[in-house]
């Protein structure tokens, strides 16, 4: 107040004057330190906007051109399985650093004529012809690469899209792929975040010792001159229209056994590969049962294995074991309470999670309360648990989330991955995308759950989140962003349930993300790890947790990437945030 009185009391001219003198004084910087976010009129004041609302249908995605699509398609009568899809299409041309038709697909979604949520595991499996001996040949540090062949796994995205249309969809297949092919071939400016990885995973991709066994392809699409396009260059991408045409007209499985597969299994064998036609043809997803814990009274739903989904219920079910409101929003303890809850359930992932047709995962007893309540006993609010190990079960990177509603109530919550960046670095020949390289995150060690098997499906960080209140849907949401899913689904869930956050608000809400302690891959890192917070993080929480111990890392931009569809009577709120380049609509 004292401030704002001062200024009045000047003259106008001069308040101009000084300001235009401090201006010249100093360099041009976008990345300024004291430079923070204008201020709302309503709202939190960190909020990038306010919630988009509809009375008919919602979409939010990490990309303005696929949102908007999804938007067209439910005005046209499709489903929001119909708008999922068309979507999904257009953030595979759009935003390939995340996603495209050689990843992998998780769903959750509400269906009204059933009221229950029903899930949908689309991932693929190792090549049948790629042995446990070769992958340890071809190890690095005891370790599957990251990049090339041996990383590969089957593309488990256009069957999971071929499955749920046949089960809920309304439009042609058909045409759920024209917005995609028109802007493939025509060609659209390419977003700011988009531009940015690109262009690093073009550095990655020509990093000597890679292990990529071709990348020329790559270039060929991405960098035909030698360099990435720059945000807002026009981008187009003749070759995965083509790819989509074959798919739009001969049905999700012409992927898996037509002349798509025919092509991939060509490519393989020249770049010296494992994946072939029988491995594509034996790929169907699989209609899975959600499971549930509750939060404070909300139900909070999530995959089963090979899934990390289970994760989250975890992190809530020890967080629940302690008063986080009363700890305070943002505030020392409460990061650190919620910090201490993740290191625990990740050790119990590392220990746990795998492919359940190879390994039965004790899920039961991993989120009851009972074991959470055991768990949380370990924390204490003075000092940090070292060392941490994984429970005693009884003895018998870069993704793309989005989510989208229709007026008959459906709300789907659907993720799809390349995994790392863009993914292995390998794209088939004529075709236009790149596969995934999920397969990097089997285990090599002997009597490991996750370890690498032919036809295993690899341990999966990509988690669709959805919650129930009094058994009618509340939240389809998801955090994307590798083992940053389960830490940020929890975050935005005590914003809104602890903390009383609106939608749009609990996604732009500063994060915490915390790196280390084992790997479901076998890694051990240290166990202490490495705490990140955002900007917004209070001085006063940060200087409170590093005098706990608590390892301070800078921020690195590895905090997710939110979206969410918040279902109220008769109408959604959707959200996004300023983390991505995307847009939640309503209509």
């Amino acid at each position: 107040m004292r401030r704002r009185t001062f200024l009045a009391a000047l003259p106008a001219a001069a308040i101009a004057s000084r300001a235009l003198a401090d201006s010249r004084s100093e360099t041009p910087n976008r990345d300024r330190p004291d430079v923070h976010a204008g201020d709302r009129i309503d709202g939190a004041t960190f909020a990038s906007r306010s919630a988009a609302w509809g009375t008919h249908g919602a979409a939010a995605t990490a990309h303005p051109l696929a949102t908007l699509t999804a938007i067209e398609v439910l005005k046209a009568g499709g489903s929001a399985v119909d708008a999922a899809i068309a979507a999904n299409a257009v953030l595979g041309y759009g935003e390939p650093i995340s996603s495209g038709v050689g990843g992998d697909c998780f769903v959750m979604l509400w269906d009204p004529k059933l009221r229950k949520v029903v899930g949908l595991n689309g991932s693929g499996r190792s090549p049948r012809g790629l042995s446990l001996e070769t992958q340890r040949a071809r190890a690095r540090n005891g370790l599957i690469g990251s990049y090339g062949a041996v990383s590969v796994s089957v593309p488990g995205a256009v069957d999971a899209w071929w499955s749920l249309h046949g089960r809920y969809g309304k439009l042609p297949w058909r045409e759920l792929f024209q917005p995609a092919i028109r802007l493939a071939e025509e060609g659209a400016p390419v977003v700011q975040n988009v531009a940015y990885y690109v262009e690093r995973s073009q550095q990655v991709f020509a990093r000597p010792g890679a292990g990529i066994e071709e990348t020329d392809n790559f270039k060929a699409i991405w960098a035909p001159d030698g360099r990435t396009p720059r945000e807002g260059e026009v981008f187009r991408n003749p070759q995965l229209a083509h790819t989509y045409r074959l798919i739009a007209e001969g049905g999700g499985r012409a992927f898996y056994e037509g002349e798509i597969a025919e092509q991939i299994e060509r490519y393989f064998k020249r770049i010296g590969g494992w994946m072939t036609k029988a491995d594509l043809a034996a790929h169907h997803s699989e209609w899975v049962q959600p499971v549930t814990s509750s939060y404070r009274g909300v139900d909070v739903w999530a995959l089963p294995p090979n899934s990390q989904g289970v994760v989250t219920l975890q992190l809530l079910n020890i967080m629940e074991q302690f008063d986080i409101k009363g700890m305070g929003f943002e505030t020392a303890q409460t990061l650190h309470t919620e910090v201490e809850a993740k290191r625990l359930a990740f050790e119990d992932r590392a220990r746990y999670y795998a492919d359940p047709a190879f390994y039965r995962q004790p899920t039961e007893w991993l989120i009851s309360k009972d074991y959470a309540a055991q768990r949380a006993r370990l924390i204490r609010p003075d000092r940090i648990l070292m060392p941490v190990y994984p429970g005693q079960a009884p003895a018998h990177g870069d993704t793309t989330y989005f989510c989208t509603a229709d007026a008959d109530g459906m709300m789907v919550s659907i993720i799809q991955s390349n995994y790392r960046g863009m993914g292995s670095g390998l794209m088939p020949d004529g075709l236009g995308f790149m596969f995934q390289d999920r397969g990097e995150l089997f285990a090599l060690q002997d009597g490991h759950p996750n370890i690498y098997a032919p036809g295993k499906r690899p341990f999966q960080t990509i988690i669709p989140g959805f919650a129930t209140r009094g058994g009618e849907p509340w939240l389809a949401f998801g955090v994307m962003g590798g083992d940053m899913q389960p830490q940020g689904q929890a975050q935005v869930l005590s914003n809104m349930v602890d903390h009383g956050l609106a939608v749009q608000e609990a996604g732009d809400a500063p994060r915490w993300h915390h790196e280390g302690g084992h790997e479901p891959t076998g890694e051990a890192q240290d166990p202490l790890g490495v705490l990140r917070l955002e900007t917004g993080v209070p001085e006063r929480t940060k200087a409170a947790l590093a005098a706990l111990g608590w390892k301070l890392g800078p921020t690195d931009g590895g905090f997710g990437g939110y979206e969410c569809i918040q279902r109220w009577p008769g109408r959604y709120a959707a959200a996004t945030e300023m983390r991505k380049d995307g847009t939640a609509l309503g209509y």
